[in-house]
């Protein structure tokens, strides 16, 4: 299961049924979960911490030191959840004292060529089509998608079942359950179809749609808006998720059509 022609560094911990290619390189202290595959020509650098039945296809680069001029080689670490998929030449830093580490949830997919930075959270059910581009310490809920070549700033948050449309440019906090597009980015409506495809019910749809109705499109400011969803919506999760994220949301959030 273990190519002759590729390099393990004795400090590494492999799992049972790990499968590493030919010409693969596992530097220093790295913990790699069962039954995981690691490509040709991917590399696996010290503080990487994979999980059980992931896949890291060829030319990958995994925990990588950050590209962040204030990192002065602290020993920080890079984790990936169970069943995630890595593909061809992505880039993934791990963290610096800022946050200690990067972390990648289960189930997850990154396509070829994307690139997560430092110290970035990345929920579970998470795709990063080709090409997109996320700065140091952003964070992603569970069952994003972000479009082909899209660009996310430092700093931001990205909301649990957000639709991104390719090639954005997110520079301010995209709140759940919605569809996000144009540039300047601005909300296109809730991600429905994705909601139905993971068990929402119509009702629940239909509520989260009237929250955010009554958020872009009643021509209140942000306190008055959030004043009227928890005076006129019963409380939810899903209702209490959205309050809380557009009030401790720092850089603001994305903008109505």
């Amino acid at each position: 299961m273990i190519s002759s022609l590729a390099q393990i560094d004795p400090k590494a911990r492999l799992g049972t049924g790990v499968t590493v290619e030919p010409f693969a390189v596992i530097q220093g202290n790295v913990v790699i979960g069962d039954n995981t595959w690691i490509g040709s020509g991917a590399m696996i650098y010290d503080g990487a911490r994979i999980g059980s039945d992931c896949r890291i296809f060829n030319g990958a680069s995994i925990a990588t030191i950050p590209q962040d001029l204030k990192f002065e080689g602290e020993d920080t670490v890079l984790e990936i959840g169970d069943r995630t998929t890595v593909r061809e030449f992505a880039t993934l830093n791990r963290g610096t004292k800022a946050r200690g580490r990067t972390s990648i949830g289960a189930d997850c997919l990154l396509m070829g060529y994307t690139h997560v930075a430092h110290d970035c959270t990345i929920g579970d059910h998470v795709i990063l089509v080709s090409y997109t581009g996320v700065a140091g310490e952003v964070e992603i809920g569970d069952w994003a998608i972000l479009g082909g070549g899209t660009m996310v700033h430092q700093f931001v948050h990205i909301g649990a079942h957000v639709m991104i449309g390719g090639g954005s440019k997110v520079r301010m906090d995209v709140p759940p359950f919605i569809k996000a597009d144009r540039d300047p980015m601005a909300y296109m409506g809730l991600n429905a179809i994705g909601l139905g495809r993971r068990g929402f019910s119509n009702e629940k749809i239909r509520e989260l749609h009237e929250i955010y109705r009554a958020f872009y499109n009643m021509k209140m400011n942000t306190v008055k808006a959030l004043e009227y969803i928890s005076e006129n919506f019963k409380p939810t999760a899903e209702r209490d998720y959205i309050l809380e994220f557009i009030r401790h949301s720092e850089r603001g959030v994305i903008r109505g059509r």
